[in-house]
């Protein structure tokens, strides 16, 4: 019994580590938003170059995704979490010792390379170690680590700035990465064949690479990705220097008040995942439990059209509170819908491949906005964001259901 019960507290223990790593994933892509004038006047940049800085990331990200995926169903979650880790630390210790564009802009390029690992890995550990009941609610625990490396971020980016310099901000990052990679490969270790078949069959068959493409639901799943990730990431990058930019917030008061939604978010998004969960237990099947919770949140999605109307910080602040409930309820449990859709030895590719796509359409919108934000108004960017989620939640409903190899 003794031997039975340790696994399954590890598994508690192996969640907390990736929501650590999680926490300063996100951390780190943060810090340039928040920082955004300063590394504007810093390296003499416009909205375009700004716009640049992101993109180099993204491109890198987008990229990276798919391999990523790919890397931990081939080598699994241990290896290829920790190389990830150790990536982005150094990735952002070389942000901080930076003296020129290039330089800085080089190991961006790197911090995009290397975080994508994450999430792969993350829901191959989630799929072999915890059953569907217990699935989103382990999860959102799991990704809640995104938004609240988004909250202490404003603070804390702000108050070492403040103290030190900007260079200090990536440094501190960098070095904490690194004592987390240190944690992730002393406490991880697979599932005992008891625990494992508890949630998953790990040796089910699995659709092939060239399969998978075949797949309605693989593109669902994309097209989900492609149009709702450009919120999240508008959210992340955007909106810290939009406070200060058009709301009049300053760095300090970025730091007393930024960190808000992303609170909201990541309470709301706990909250919609052990819904779900909640009708998984009453019989619902998981699949479409997922579907009617993604639906519901997706309502509020288009209150961001309000934004440029109400000019107040504290409005724009209260809009995307809401909003970033929406983007992260789609955000986690979109990848528990991966689980629910595609066998356990694919979901790690799957997921690779769509968090590409949903990079790949950050990618798109922030050059969308860094070109016009400026030109056509901030109106009209908004307007296209309102739509995005409801786009998705057709996509959803039409194209995703569950997918079973033949077995030969």
């Amino acid at each position: 019994m003794t031997s039975f019960l340790v696994p399954r507290r590890r598994r508690w223990f192996i969640i907390f580590i990736i929501f650590l790593a999680i926490v300063f994933n996100y951390f780190d892509r943060q810090i340039v938003s928040i920082l955004k004038p300063v590394i504007k006047d810093e390296y003499h940049l416009g909205d375009e170059g700004y716009a640049l800085i992101l993109n180099i990331f993204t491109v890198c990200y987008a990229i990276m995704y798919p391999v990523s995926g790919w890397l931990v169903d081939k080598f699994g979650a241990k290896k290829v979490m920790f190389a990830g880790i150790i990536g982005w630390s150094v990735a952002c210790i070389g942000g901080g010792i930076s003296r020129t564009f290039g330089q800085f802009t080089f190991f961006r390029g790197l911090l995009g390379m290397a975080e994508p690992t994450n999430f792969p890995a993350q829901l191959k550990v989630i799929a072999v170690w915890f059953p569907g009941k217990l699935r989103a609610t382990a999860n959102s625990l799991c990704v809640a680590g995104s938004s609240i490396g988004a909250i202490i971020a404003p603070p804390l980016v702000a108050w070492l700035a403040i103290t030190y310099n900007w260079h200090t901000v990536f440094i501190v990052a960098g070095v904490t990465g690194l004592i987390i990679a240190l944690l992730w490969i002393i406490i991880y270790k697979a599932p005992p064949p008891g625990v494992a078949s508890a949630a998953v069959e790990i040796t089910a068959s699995a659709f092939t690479w060239r399969q998978l493409w075949t797949r309605k639901s693989l593109w669902g799943i994309l097209l989900i990705r492609l149009v709702s990730d450009p919120v999240w990431y508008f959210c992340l990058f955007w909106l810290p220097g939009y406070l200060q930019e058009e709301s009049g917030l300053s760095l300090v008061q970025m730091g007393m008040f930024g960190w808000i939604p992303f609170l909201v978010a990541d309470l709301g998004a706990i909250g919609t995942s052990i819904w779900s969960d909640a009708m998984v237990r009453k019989g619902k099947a998981p699949l479409k439990a997922r579907k009617i919770m993604l639906s519901s949140v997706a309502i509020v999605a288009p209150l961001c059209m309000l934004t440029p109307y109400l000019k107040h910080p504290f409005a724009t602040l209260l809009i995307f509170s809401i909003v970033a409930v929406a983007c992260l309820s789609w955000l986690f449990t979109i990848s528990v819908v991966i689980a629910e859709a595609f066998p356990v030895k694919n979901v790690a590719s799957v997921l690779g491949i769509a968090g590409g796509f949903g990079a790949l359409g950050a990618v798109l919108f922030n050059y969308f906005t860094g070109q016009f934000m400026g030109t056509i108004g901030a109106e009209k960017v908004f307007i296209a964001m309102a739509f995005l989620h409801p786009i998705a939640v057709l996509i959803l409903w039409t194209m995703v259901k569950q997918e079973k190899p033949k077995i030969s």
